[in-house]
């Protein structure tokens, strides 16, 4: 046998490091090929770190709560000399200091492609022995573990077998606080007992919470917390709310920010879009929604005025020559997430919609990446959702602006014709534009935010899919 170290695995382009929520295995477990053995937060992401190889868990190297480099070790595991010869893994002759320890670039890629090879593995799952203890037949008295947090990989393997979320919670698991593992999962598939299958197509499960204390609910916010005095009630913020007061907190004290607002008249879209609608569902399968066409005309008016495309370094101003638009989402659970458009301005309105689709519902499902949030150089709130006509968005650091589309209302307005003006009935949307006022003047925000109206308003009504 011989000791080699497992190292923080990369989670996407520019994740330099991670934090580690919760161990899932403890030294002296036996682990697997494949078999999650921490849970770790990038940003706004948890993801689960698996094993590469066969193995003991020997000691693990950091502990929970801290903030670790990518390629870092974070556990050393006992395996079979010749494994450890073949793998190229680092065997430690003593331990190092985690913070001093400066991965190697050669050795983080390669553990990223060992990374990527053991996902895609994951699939394969034939040759796994049965859990006896969770392939225990369902019955209708089989008791209900609600609350029960779910990785993401039992969600995945969950949804694949057409598991209901109500058939999940009565599935025993063997992990700490009758958690399901991926043992359990598989176990209970072989063995699944007939007629648990749902009547209906099966839909895959919510997506459960991170594990819970005492007192939290399951839409991520602690229970309230009723006071002495019956006055008033205390809520617990989840990790991501807290991250998101953070964050805005800051934004708010580096950003001196500046909110400049236009009025569109959207009759020209809304026209088209009840139009080409029902036609676009038919060829593309997708559900034409107002986001991408703002986005499109974001887009443009950022390649009109590429200063709006910019973050601040010090005393520099960094120009990005590619422009990706991040999306607000909001979450099921009531916080807020920005999946970003990679060279949004190179798609077309079908890539788009695609686009805008496929990460609206990921990240509702969190089944986002890391790369999915990462590299935002610009981004849109689309609050029109929610009822509301206007309001001052936060920009979202290091970017310089963003923009709040209201709700498109219908409003008598005054037009223009070549016989005189005259009253009539107009679908009308405000645009509002928050922008860093350290680097964007208001000529500049007051422009963009005037261009990407016009845009709006010069919507061809006979454009083509």
């Amino acid at each position: 046998m011989a000791l080699i170290d497992m190292v923080m695995p990369r989670m996407g382009e520019s994740i330099m490091e991670c934090t580690v929520i919760t161990w899932l295995k403890k030294p002296g477990d036996r682990i697997e090929i494949d078999e999650s053995v921490l849970e770790v937060a990038t940003d706004k992401v948890d993801t689960e770190v698996p094993a590469l190889h066969n193995g003991i868990l020997k000691e693990t190297l950091v502990n929970e709560g801290d903030v670790v480099a990518v390629g870092a070790p974070i556990a050393r595991i006992d395996v079979e000399a010749s494994v450890a010869q073949d793998s190229g893994e680092p065997i430690p002759a003593k331990t190092p200091p985690v913070e001093n320890v400066e991965p190697a670039p050669t050795e983080e890629h390669e553990v990223a492609r060992e990374l990527e090879a053991s996902i895609s593995s994951m699939s394969s799952r034939g040759s796994e022995k049965a859990v006896a203890a969770s392939a225990t037949a369902l019955t209708t008295d089989a008791p209900v573990y609600e609350n029960r947090f779910y990785s993401p990989l039992v969600l995945n393997i969950a949804k694949e077998e057409g598991i209901s979320r109500d058939e999940l919670d009565r599935i025993p698991g063997s992990g700490a606080g009758n958690r399901v593992t991926k043992k359990d999962i598989l176990a209970y598939v072989q063995q699944r007992p007939e007629g648990t299958e749902p009547e209906s197509a099966p839909t895959a499960p919510e997506p459960a919470p991170k594990p819970q204390t005492a007192g939290q609910s399951t839409n991520g916010h602690a229970k309230p917390a009723t006071s002495l005095n019956g006055q008033s009630d205390i809520i617990q913020m989840d990790r991501m709310r807290k991250m998101i007061a953070q964050r805005m907190v800051e934004s708010k004290q580096i950003s001196p920010h500046v909110s400049s607002f236009v009025e569109a008249d959207m009759t020209p879209v809304v026209q088209w879009r009840t139009k080409i609608k029902d036609q676009f569902k038919q060829q593309t399968g997708e559900n034409l929604t107002y986001t991408p066409l703002l986005i499109e005309a974001v887009a443009k008016a950022i390649r009109d005025f590429p200063m709006i495309n910019v973050s601040v370094d010090g005393d520099n101003i960094i120009v990005k020559r590619s422009i990706n638009i991040g999306m607000a989402v909001a979450l099921p659970s009531g916080n807020l997430i920005v999946p970003v458009i990679h060279d949004a301005d190179q798609y077309n309105l079908i890539g788009l919609t695609k686009k805008v689709n496929d990460l609206s519902k990921r990240a509702r499902e969190n089944k986002l990446t890391a790369d999915d949030l990462a590299g935002g150089t610009y981004t849109v709130s689309n609050i029109g959702t929610f009822g509301n006509v206007m309001g001052t968005p936060i920009i979202l650091q290091p970017q310089v602006a963003i923009m709040a589309f209201g709700a498109i209302v219908k409003k008598p307005a005054v037009i223009e014709t070549p016989q005189g003006d005259l009253i009539g009935i107009r679908q009308l949307m405000f645009l509002s534009h928050s922008y860093d006022h350290r680097v964007v003047d208001g000529s500049l925000g007051g422009q963009f935010v005037r261009r990407v109206a016009d845009y709006l308003e010069q919507f061809d009504i006979n454009r083509t899919l």
